[in-house]
């Protein structure tokens, strides 16, 4: 059905005695299905796991959207939107931290001359690597997400959607656009955390989170600049305040795109203020398309953690992700994806959401190197 028609149904189920919908609003449905079925391995292992080698069938955060425009008159709109993120490879009991609407969902305002501004959840930093990888078909898991937004385990930006988020989109000037968003709450402090603080003597702060996003795009020359600073309100010992920085550049050309990252990610003691690690990263991305067909390559090089003691030994990573895409419509997909983490010796990087989307027994310890091979399909609608 498509999606036109599909709206119309739903427009129609909800016109039931109680219930309104405006004559001039507009409701589309899409999103997609996205799943693979993978063989994730280790190695330097410790004797503890178990598994060493295991096959899976992994959700690629599958969605399914709703989204409502109203035209107001003199170029302005609201909007609204419900992003809704499942896993139909697990039982329905078991996506239970993911209530509907935890992906970007907002409501706000749209203007043909000066822009948009939106209330809610949404992406915020995180995922401005180069690779462009998981787009398609590519495994969500194989993303340079991986290094470009972790210092080891420790996601920057939350790694998902940030909320509590004012968010305004500026126009596009010529190729220059930008984003400025602020959120009351990025870390998702409760109240428990605030008792934490005050039954440790410390002074409970105000904390909020800032995003500057600016971008260029004219032709085949794309670059964007992304700047985090994260302040909890809960300023206890195993909180911390982050600040981030990426930059990256693309270029297009006869069926070739290449790209370049770079990003600096720090973690400060919300008590203290001295430094509890940061790092950098680089990126390298490659993307050929011919017809149908599509390869993908990127190379991420994280560098060493450096603490308040000094830069230190053993902490840095490497990964390499291949893909493969076919396409067989404009909306249906299949890719075959190559990926591998080499981690030294104390630091413990892992695939982007391998722990969360997949099956258990999938979390790396220090000095541990996982590899996935995966075959998807992703059908968009």
């Amino acid at each position: 059905m498509n999606k036109k028609l599909l709206a119309v149904a739903v427009a129609g189920a909800l016109a039931a005695p109680g219930v309104a919908l405006a004559q001039a609003s507009t409701v589309t449905i899409s999103g997609m299905f996205k799943l693979g079925v993978e063989n994730l391995s280790y190695s330097n292992s410790p004797a503890t796991r178990l598994n060493t080698s295991q096959m899976r069938v992994v959700d690629n955060s599958s969605r399914i959207i709703f989204t409502s425009v109203e035209n107001l008159g003199n170029g302005l709109s609201a909007v609204g939107n419900l992003d809704v993120r499942f896993a139909p490879d697990q039982a329905s009991s078991a996506p239970t931290s993911n209530p509907i609407g935890n992906g970007n969902t907002y409501v706000g305002l749209r203007s043909t001359s000066w822009g948009q501004l939106i209330l809610g959840r949404h992406d915020l930093h995180y995922g401005k690597g180069p690779s462009e990888m998981t787009r398609g078909a590519g495994a969500l898991q194989a993303s340079d997400v991986s290094l470009f937004d972790y210092i080891g385990s420790a996601p920057i930006a939350n790694t998902s959607r940030t909320q509590n988020v004012v968010k305004y989109d500026t126009p596009n000037f010529n190729g220059f656009s930008a984003i400025v968003a602020w959120s009351a709450n990025p870390i998702g402090n409760t109240e428990a955390d605030m008792s934490a603080t005050n039954a440790a003597g410390v002074q409970t702060r105000k904390g909020d989170g800032w995003n500057i996003n600016p971008k260029y795009s004219n032709g085949p020359f794309e670059a964007e600049y992304s700047y985090w600073r994260a302040k909890p309100d809960a300023a206890v010992a195993a909180t911390t305040d982050q600040r981030g920085d990426s930059l990256t550049g693309k270029y297009s050309m006869s069926g070739f795109k290449f790209g370049l990252g770079w990003n600096r990610s720090k973690l400060e003691s919300a008590i203290t203020g001295a430094k509890a690690a940061e790092r950098t990263t680089w990126s390298v991305a490659g993307h050929y398309k011919t017809g149908p067909h599509s390869i993908y390559a990127h190379y991420d090089k994280a560098g060493n953690v450096s603490t308040v003691a000094g830069t230190q030994s053993d902490t840095g990573a490497r990964m390499l992700a291949l893909a493969y895409e076919y396409s067989l419509s404009k909306r249906t997909s299949l890719a075959a994806t190559y990926a591998k983490i080499n981690n030294d010796a104390k630091i413990n990087y892992n695939f982007f959401t391998s722990a969360s989307l997949g099956s258990t027994d999938a979390v790396t310890v220090n000095g541990e190197s996982p590899r996935l091979l995966q075959f998807s399909v992703l059908h968009l609608y």
